[in-house]
């Protein structure tokens, strides 16, 4: 993997944990389970839980992370 990429590459650093955190505290579980359609979003929500599941499924992953640069970009 090539380093040099890594700069300018907004996700670089920012851990799944932290993306999630931002995310619910902003959105919140339910409108989160609106733009991404997962169970563990929808019912008893919890960030353990959900880490768990994102880590496990790579299309919900990069789904999270399509949403967190939608996130920053309207934040600046």
């Amino acid at each position: 993997m090539e380093t040099s990429g890594q700069k300018n590459n907004p996700l670089h650093g920012v851990k799944l944990a932290t993306m999630l955190e931002e995310l619910v505290a902003y959105y919140g579980w339910e409108k989160m389970s609106k733009f991404i359609d997962i169970r563990c979003f929808k019912f008893d929500p919890s960030i353990k839980s959900s880490l768990q599941f994102l880590r496990r499924t790579p299309w919900a992953r990069t789904k999270l992370e399509e949403l967190y640069l939608e996130f920053i970009k309207g934040k600046s």
